[in-house]
Order: C-alpha cells, then structure tokens, then sequence
C-alpha cells in the first residue's frame, strides 16, 4: 500500500505515543509500532525490547490478518502471548485506521508475565504466617483495624481516599461507623481522626 500524507501524519503521531509509553511502562512491558502498510517491513519502533526484534522486522501473523481485513477487530487486549525464547506474555494490539476505514498501523503491548510470576511467588512467601504457632500478638489497639478497613471501604464506594473525604462525606462516614458498633470502640476518635489526619474536634463535630 502507498503512503499518504495521511498515514506518515498518523505514523509520525504513533510514533510519539509509543515512546511515552515506553518510558512510562518500562523495563516490563514492551512497545511496538507497526508499520501495516509495509507488512514486510512492519516495526517502525520498539522500546524495552523483550522479544528480540528490531526495526525493520516484519509483521506477525495477527498483523497481516488485520491488514487483509478492515472488519478485522481494532482492540485485541490481554491475549495470551509467548516471546521466542518461552518466556509467557500478555499483549494487547490496537489496530489504527486511516479516515478511509483501512489498517495502517497497530500498536502492541507485550508484558513480561515471569518477572511478576516471580515477585507475586516471592511476596507470598514473604507474607506468609505460621497459623499454627502457639504465639499470637498484635500491635495494634483492638478494634482499630475494623474501623480503618471500614473507613477504606467507604472511600472506595465513593471513589476517593480517606485523607480526601468532604465534611458531609465524614458526617455519612460517622453514621456508618456508629451504626456498625465501632463507634463504641475505644479510643475510636483518636483512631478515626488520625486515619483521616484530622483533629479530635473535626471528627467529634462529624459525629453529633
């Protein structure tokens, strides 16, 4: 296919958004740009490259099918993937059209999935607890963790964090906490208005 000024126009913008993300989702998750109109010669970019590739390589069989095929799906996310050497991948590949419906380009993310396989078996274990020790403690006041995972619940449902609530979501939140019971927890004020790095007095006003 013949380069437009069109598509040199998306490809020099695809360009710059590729390098951001590359930037922003380094060392894990490689970028490329696809060059579609040049199958053969497809990669025009790759940053935090994993697979091995360089530019000038040519398309994947998911490339050339999206070519062929206008109707082809545009956004392919979190598919299985492998790169040559065995490692297991997520990518995501988004097809770019140009104003007259055809595919000119296509811009991919592949994750490496064992670095964080790794990680999530080292926290694991690093976490982990003998429930079958005959000593247990806490180090924190009783009750105190129920009013703070309460607390976060309610700055979930609302989409915000605690240290971010309004004055009239606080009051809500104090109603909340007194007709849970945890009202009645002692110290509770002291608990809630550090958690919300407020005053006593700002909590104890939210409560009448």
């Amino acid at each position: 296919m013949k380069k437009t000024s069109e598509h040199e126009h998306l490809l020099a913008q695809l360009r710059q958004v590729a390098d951001g993300l590359g930037k922003t989702l380094a060392p894990f998750c490689e970028v490329v740009l696809h060059d579609l109109t040049a199958p053969e010669q497809a990669v025009l970019a790759i940053h935090n490259n994993l697979s091995g590739r360089s530019v000038g390589a040519p398309a994947t069989e998911l490339g050339l099918a999206r070519a062929a095929d206008p109707a082809f799906e545009q956004v392919i996310a979190n598919y299985a993937n492998t790169f040559p050497d065995g490692r297991l991948a997520k990518s995501t590949s988004i097809g770019i059209k140009d104003s007259q419906g055809q595919y000119v380009a296509a811009l991919c993310l592949n994750i490496d999935l064992t670095v964080f396989r790794s990680l999530n078996t080292m926290l694991t274990q690093f976490g982990s607890v003998d429930t079958e020790a005959a000593v247990t403690d806490t180090l924190r006041p009783n009750g105190a963790d129920a009013i703070r995972s309460h607390i976060d619940q309610y700055a979930a449902r609302l989409g915000t964090t605690p240290r971010a609530l309004k004055a009239e979501e606080r009051k809500s939140l104090m109603r909340e906490l007194k007709e849970a019971g945890l009202s009645d927890v002692r110290r509770a004020m002291d608990i809630v208005a550090a958690y919300l790095n407020v005053s006593r007095a700002t909590v104890y006003n939210d409560a009448r």
